[in-house]
């Protein structure tokens, strides 16, 4: 009797495994292969599910149809490392959704529906090394401070949407951006682009497909050309041309001159009438005395 308990020992504790792996706090229609990973993957979801294990490290959602995440996700799912939200229906994405203390490393937010990147969208995630957001076809804006506190991310994906043109500052508050992609976008080859080409220029190491696989519109006739064949002169005539901000300084500065210049005359005009009213008071008393 005692060899027949040896013999099914391990097979209980296979059986007990394994229930505990594929059944225990598991989302329905989703497959928990081992207790750190829920793969819901293609299931035909318009929400996110209920009941994910609080442990979780990674979550894959792709092929779905869920159109938002609230900004509070990964504050409750402090330990998620990995998550895939590719190809759903996402429209846009709430201001806060990575916190500074998230510890996401990975996140794929590509072949969605966003509009646009707002600045605060991942408050400043240290740990995100790779971050996907291509082929949103919709996508047309991108805000300066979008990627802001992203100190370590490595990998940034941006190619396929719908953006014409990209403050450089985006790229440069990169400290550690290792990979670029921006193919496939309709960019015009205006003064607007000059400042994001130099950056190219000087970055193409970190194009996966080089200038080469960059096309932009030129502003005369529409005519689509490699950026390979561009260089810094062909945006010579932007070297003299104000953005707005430098339009706002000089306006700025010359308002300041002006309050400047009228505070220096005032004082100047009262300290040249205190001058004649002493001078004229001092020669009535030397009449009166004579």
């Amino acid at each position: 009797m005692f060899s027949c308990v040896r013999w099914f020992q391990p097979f209980l504790a296979l059986l007990s495994s394994t229930l505990l792996t594929w059944g225990y706090n598991c989302p329905s229609s989703c497959l928990c292969p081992d207790h750190h990973t829920v793969d819901c993957t293609g299931q035909g979801l318009t929400r996110l599910p209920d009941s994910i294990p609080l442990d979780v490290r990674r979550l894959l959602l792709s092929n779905n149809w869920i159109p938002w995440i609230p900004s509070d996700f990964l504050v409750l799912y402090s330990d998620l490392v990995y998550l895939d939200l590719r190809n759903n229906s996402l429209t846009r994405l709430e201001p806060g959704t990575l916190s500074t203390f998230s510890r996401l490393v990975y996140l794929d937010l590509g072949s969605n529906n966003l509009t646009e990147i707002p600045s605060g969208t991942f408050g400043e995630s240290r740990s995100l090394i790779k971050l996907r957001l291509g082929n949103n076809p919709y996508l047309n804006m991108v805000s300066k401070d979008a990627f802001a506190g992203l100190t370590s991310l490595r990998e940034l994906e941006l190619e396929r949407n719908a953006l014409s043109v990209l403050d450089v500052g985006v790229l440069s508050q990169l400290p550690s951006l290792r990979v670029i992609r921006l193919e496939g976008n309709p960019w015009l080859c205006n003064c607007n682009f000059a400042k994001l080409f130099l950056w190219l220029l000087e970055n193409r190491h970190k194009l996966p497909t080089g200038l080469d696989g960059m096309e932009c519109s030129l502003p005369g006739d529409g005519r689509q050309v490699s950026l390979s064949v561009l260089s810094e002169d062909s945006f010579r005539e932007c070297r003299g041309l104000l953005t707005l901000t430098d339009y706002l300084i000089v306006i700025f500065s010359g308002i300041c001159i002006s309050v400047v210049a009228i505070i220096a005359s005032f004082f100047l005009a009262s300290t040249i009438h205190c001058f004649q009213r002493l001078k004229s008071k001092r020669t009535d008393e030397e009449e009166a005395e004579d």
